[in-house]
Order: structure tokens, then C-alpha cells, then sequence
């Protein structure tokens, strides 16, 4: 099987998710655009894809509703969300505060607030992939591409 299957071709938000503002829509097409562009993404259990993924939100919890490209179910994983409330609020602290420096901080600060902000990234990145660890296999690039459409789905703009 060609190393080519095991990725998404698509990416798609259901309804549940609710639109945003056009700064905050955008970026979730950047999200996605990123994601589809380059990604490993391995279903346990299945030959290959490609994948379209559909994420839905069911109360607090992430829905990834996985099918192949003509439509195949392939699984729907459901993710508790209560693990990256944390990462993703500070996550976001982090990037306020990297925005504000950008206007007035030395570049060293800015270097510095920078440095934290991408670890704190990683770190959600990292939770992903242990969410996802039987589930789905992902390299770190993918799920770094994912955590940021996490993220972005909670961004209020």
C-alpha cells in the first residue's frame, strides 16, 4: 500500500460547530487548508484512505467522523475535550501576549514569549496525539496541523 493513502484529502466542519466571524472563518479555512496539505493519518484497523475527516462537537466532546474518499465509514472516535480546556486557554494567553509584545517589546521578548507559545503547542499537540494513541496514527506535524484547528474552533476572534 502506497504511503500516500494514509492521509486526509478533506476536511470538513459540521454544522454543530457554528460559523464565526470572517476573521475567525478564515482562519479555520487556513486550518484546514494546512492540514489537507500536508498530513499522515492512519485509522487503526483500516487499508487505507484517502480520509475525509467531518468534526462535530457533541456537548464537550469532539467528534471525528472518519470515511474514505467514496464515502466508506471508516470510524467515528469521540474525544473529551476536558484535557486541552487548559493548554488551549493558555494557549491563547500566550498568543495575546505575543501579539501585544510584537506592538512594543524588545526582540528578545518577543523571542522569548514566542518560544513559550510554540511549547505550549506542543504540549496540546502531544495531548492530541495521546487522545488519539489507538485510535489514529498521526506524526507531530499532523497533529500540530489538528490542535491548531482545535484551537481555532474555540477562537472567538
Amino acid at each position: 500500500m502506497a504511503k500516500g493513502d494514509f492521509r486526509l484529502s478533506d476536511v470538513v466542519l459540521d454544522d454543530s460547530i457554528g460559523r464565526s466571524t470572517p476573521d475567525v472563518e478564515h482562519e479555520r479555512a487556513v486550518a484546514i487548508f494546512d492540514l489537507v496539505e500536508e498530513n499522515s493519518f492512519e485509522p487503526f484497523g483500516h487499508e487505507g484512505g484517502p480520509y475525509r475527516l467531518k468534526l462535530s462537537l457533541a456537548e464537550t466532546k469532539l467528534v471525528l467522523g472518519i470515511t474514505t474518499d467514496d464515502g466508506e465509514t471508516v470510524a467515528t472516535h469521540i474525544l473529551s475535550l476536558t484535557p486541552f480546556r487548559r493548554i488551549i486557554k493558555d494557549y491563547f494567553m500566550i498568543c495575546e501576549s505575543y501579539y501585544e509584545a510584537i506592538k512594543s517589546s524588545t526582540p528578545s521578548r518577543i523571542e522569548a514569549i514566542d518560544m513559550g507559545r510554540r511549547g505550549m503547542h506542543n504540549e496540546g499537540s502531544q495531548t492530541l496525539m495521546d487522545r488519539l494513541d489507538g485510535k489514529i496514527r498521526v506524526d507531530f506535524d499532523t497533529a500540530r496541523r489538528l490542535f491548531t484547528l482545535v484551537c481555532v474552533l474555540y477562537w472567538r476572534g
